[in-house]
């Protein structure tokens, strides 16, 4: 007889077993679960590896500043553009006697050596001639004064300085003239000697205005006066004035943005002698530039020696490590203020693929727009110079004529932000991660945010010469005054005086 207590048991399992089933049960569904989910986190975290090697910046290593740091200039607080005359400031007389320019170089070496003719006027008691232009130079533009620049406001607001003409009185233009090349970097008592040419002439003229005045030295009367000239004065004619402020507005529609002066054009590489970075017939294309170019009076250049010495512009693939390090985010607008960029988009490709907003005015502005300043490289430069003066941020890769004008209209505008790259400096970290021995990263932005410190168009005094110089030759290495017109032409006013002290 079966035993229904027995019988009961056999056929259902008891609660400590049902139990001990369900327990199993769970820590089975649970163990599925963590493999699954490990799984995942491998896949994602594979993922986020390969990530990291092909973006060094999107790791631990990466390296964010602030927006303040990014873009702030509070540099120009307390100081002012002052370039009214002193009261020892006489009215100019109409001097019947006149002198005529030729103006040589690109836009900004014209616009500085004609601010300095004013000058120059001014001390030998002449009356100026509307400067005619240089249409010789590399870029063989045919540009009149009054293509560049407004003559009439030009000749009106400089008339309490110099009485100004558009040209010689009928009487005067078959007269004698006597043909004068000025010393580089004069000063008064210079010029207060070239009058005696008044006794046999009365028409002078002058075959070159660049770098006639010296930096320093002179009377703060004709120093506030070169400033009125190059900033007040010599205004862009109308239609420059007008593209150039529509073309700032479609940047600023973005956000903020930088101006980078990238010098890599063909004459500039030619010029400096700079081919890292280039193919072999590259390099032989630009020596034999070089050679053919009867003014250059330096031939044979060791582009390594250059380079090392930072006397080569940065690459566009440099300025790209260079802007990221400093810790501009790939997002940022650029404005490429430039000629054509030798090569093209060859070498433009790294420094697009970390900002791929890059524009240059041909991209901003229609063709139609652009139609009126073809063929002519003083106006587009123009252009240029007014994007970049406007900027929040200006970046040259190369110390040149523009580089210096844009400076110093920013320094003089209120010390808005300007970062000088020291080239040497970075060319050694540059080589450093081209031989592994330094990768993108937190170190490297550290070290180029460390050495630009002090780089950023800060108020300071104008450099005087270099140790050692002597003679003539110290005048040459003198910083221009055109590039930091501080103190004659910025002032601090008396409030905020105990905060540089």
């Amino acid at each position: 007889m079966v035993n229904p207590r027995a019988s009961s048991s056999s056929s259902s399992p008891s609660p400590l077993l049902r139990f001990r089933i369900h327990t199993l049960s769970s820590i089975s569904r649970c163990v599925a679960l963590l493999l699954v989910f490990s799984t995942i986190l491998f896949f994602f975290s594979q993922k986020q590896i390969a990530e990291v090697d092909r973006n060094p910046l999107s790791s631990e290593e990466s390296f964010s500043v602030s927006k303040e740091q990014l873009w702030g200039s509070s540099f120009g607080y307390g100081y002012y553009p002052c370039v009214k005359p002193t009261s020892r400031y006489a009215a100019p007389q109409n001097w019947d006697r006149y002198l005529t320019v030729r103006s040589n170089g690109g836009l900004n070496q014209m616009r500085t050596g004609i601010s300095d003719m004013v000058a120059v006027a001014r001390l030998m008691n002449a009356t100026l001639v509307i400067p005619q232009l240089d249409k010789r130079s590399f870029w063989q533009d045919s540009s009149t004064f009054a293509d560049i620049f407004n003559e009439l406001h030009f000749i009106k607001s400089l008339q309490g300085d110099v009485r100004i003409v558009q040209e010689l009185p009928k009487e005067l233009e078959s007269a004698p003239r006597a043909r004068k090349h000025f010393t580089s970097w004069s000063g008064v008592s210079y010029f207060e000697e070239m009058v005696r040419l008044w006794k046999d002439y009365q028409v002078i003229h002058v075959p070159k205005s660049d770098s006639r005045l010296a930096s320093n030295g002179l009377p703060i009367d004709i120093q506030k006066l070169r400033c009125r000239a190059l900033y007040h004065a010599l205004r862009f004619a109308a239609p420059i004035e007008s593209l150039g402020k529509k073309l700032v507005e479609r940047l600023q529609s973005h956000g903020r943005y930088v101006a980078l002066h990238l010098r890599y054009e063909k004459d500039m590489l030619s010029f400096t002698g700079c081919t890292y970075g280039l193919s072999d017939m590259e390099a032989e294309e630009l020596k034999i530039m070089r050679e053919n170019t009867n003014h250059w009076k330096l031939k044979k250049i060791n582009s390594t020696e250059q380079r090392i010495g930072g006397y080569c512009p940065l690459t566009p693939k440099e300025v790209g490590i260079f802007l990221q390090a400093l810790g501009y985010p790939p997002s940022t607008w650029i404005y490429i203020a430039a000629g054509e960029i030798y090569g093209g988009d060859t070498y433009l490709t790294d420094l697009r693929s970390r900002f791929p907003n890059l524009v240059f005015k041909e991209t901003l502005a229609t063709t139609k727009e652009l139609q009126t300043f073809a063929s002519h490289a003083s106006q587009t430069a123009a252009l240029d110079y007014i994007i970049s003066v406007e900027s929040d941020v200006f970046v040259p890769s190369y110390t040149g004529n523009m580089a210096r004008a844009v400076e110093g209209h920013r320094r003089f505008l209120g010390h808005h932000k300007t970062i000088s790259p020291d080239r040497r400096g970075l060319v050694e970290l540059f080589d450093m991660i081209e031989r592994g021995e330094l990768k993108e990263g937190r170190k490297l932005s550290s070290l180029v945010t460390e050495m630009h410190k002090f780089r950023q168009g800060a108020p300071r005094k104008r450099y005087g010469s270099l140790p050692g110089s002597k003679g003539r030759a110290r005048l040459r290495t003198e910083e221009s005054f055109y590039e930091n017109p501080f103190p004659e032409c910025i002032c601090l006013s008396g409030k905020n005086l105990h905060m540089y002290r």
